[in-house]
């Protein structure tokens, strides 16, 4: 397994092992000791899948606020996404910057999201199924989102999108900018 940081410290970029023979392959996709030891020691409590039928959906930016906030761990199972983080903690050197990754049924790669970040991923393939370890249950009274496309976060999703129009939902299509919502988080350093 091979763990490398992003430019936004706690992101983390995962690549498991893989094995792989004339049958198929096998790779362990999550193991508590190994990934504590790479700083990874959230306790996931839930595991989630979506399916996107569209090459251009674009899922996202969602987190949940405090309390019930959640550190993911993400995969893509079966196509292709670009997977964003955005550091949304007031405070933090890092506040507002994005890092992407992308993430394939090939190249079996996981990303790391600490809480205190926005999330959103655009397929870049059709029939995508994306699934993601979160460290705390799903509330729907502390679920928030922002625009994919706030100006001041300037996620780079054009150069992605290839002049395509992304697929949205209204939640997505019609979210708050970050400084129009009421995302709590500060940053309390490393």
């Amino acid at each position: 397994m091979k763990v490398m940081p992003t430019e936004i410290p706690g992101v983390l970029v995962i690549e498991t092992d893989v094995f792989g023979d004339h049958r198929g392959y096998f790779t362990e996709t999550y193991n508590k000791e190994r990934y504590t030891q790479f700083g990874i020691d959230a306790e996931f409590v839930q595991d989630n899948m979506s399916f996107s039928a569209q090459k251009g959906t674009l899922r996202g930016l969602h987190w949940q606020n405090a309390p019930m906030a959640q550190a993911k761990l993400v995969s893509c199972t079966k196509g292709k996404v670009i997977d964003v983080a955005v550091d949304i903690r007031k405070g933090s050197p890092t506040y507002k910057k994005w890092v992407s990754v992308e993430l394939s049924a090939e190249n079996h790669k996981q990303f790391y999201i600490p809480r205190g970040f926005a999330h959103g991923f655009l397929t870049l393939s059709d029939n995508v199924e994306f699934r993601y370890k979160v460290d705390n249950l799903y509330s729907k009274e502390h679920d928030r989102g922002i625009r994919y496309d706030d100006p001041t976060i300037n996620v780079d999703w054009g150069s992605l999108l290839n002049g395509i129009e992304p697929v949205l939902s209204d939640k997505d299509k019609n979210g708050p900018l970050l400084d129009e919502c009421d995302a709590n988080f500060n940053y309390e350093g490393e």
